[in-house]
């Protein structure tokens, strides 16, 4: 686990900017073979504080889950976004991260004043102030909790998803890439939520199935 907890040092500075509402954004489920695009927001209160939040990913998950309602109580507003299987395999990465994040935004049922981003890249758009920060998740509170909200959101949806999938082992690698996930893909082909325009799909072509290519690929 981080020892170096995120702070408000960036969303003090947009606050005292005049942008009110501040957004964090991060995404989770980018790298996954299997499963949906999640992208998570969160709106922060000036003052409160949960002790214990981190980036997800240097927290157990049970930590995650353990800290999950107190987030949600704790924000002023948060939302998750998500982008299905089918769309990431549809529109590709970068516009899917962009639907979801979209969808993240209007389902927080508040208009911000600016958004604080995890890297380079405006994946939100939302025509309004935009701190891009690498790292974010582990510098920035807003971003830290939404990764967790997001990260638990998609795990959970991913649990549930192995109970009608069994072989992939959706419970435990969430449907990333893993050696037992590689065997289950090898063994039985690709479930109807794994991303079939993956390189991945590459390997498994001996079986009589082949990679999907969009269109303007």
């Amino acid at each position: 686990m981080s020892t170096t907890a995120p702070t408000r040092a960036l969303e003090r500075t947009l606050w005292a900017d005049g942008c009110e509402v501040v957004v964090g954004f991060d995404e989770v489920g980018r790298g996954a073979w299997a499963g949906p695009l999640m992208v998570g927001a969160a709106v922060i209160p000036v003052d409160k504080r949960i002790v214990g939040v981190r980036d997800s990913k240097m927290l157990t998950e049970a930590t995650r889950e353990r800290l999950f309602d107190k987030i949600a109580g704790w924000c002023q507003a948060w939302a998750v976004g998500e982008a299905s299987q089918a769309e990431c395999d549809g529109l590709g990465m970068a516009d899917a991260q962009r639907l979801a994040a979209r969808r993240a935004l209007d389902a927080l049922g508040v208009v911000p004043d600016a958004v604080v981003v995890d890297g380079l890249w405006d994946f939100v758009g939302a025509g309004v102030r935009t701190e891009r920060l690498v790292k974010a998740d582990m510098k920035c509170l807003s971003v830290a909790a939404a990764s967790i909200l997001a990260k638990v959101t998609r795990d959970r949806y991913m649990r549930e998803e192995s109970e009608h999938y069994p072989g992939y082992g959706f419970d435990s690698n969430k449907g990333y890439p893993c050696s037992t996930h590689r065997a289950a893909l090898q063994w039985m082909g690709p479930s109807t939520i794994h991303r079939r325009s993956w390189v991945f799909m590459e390997s498994l072509m001996w079986s009589g199935l082949s990679r999907s290519v969009r269109a303007q690929e």
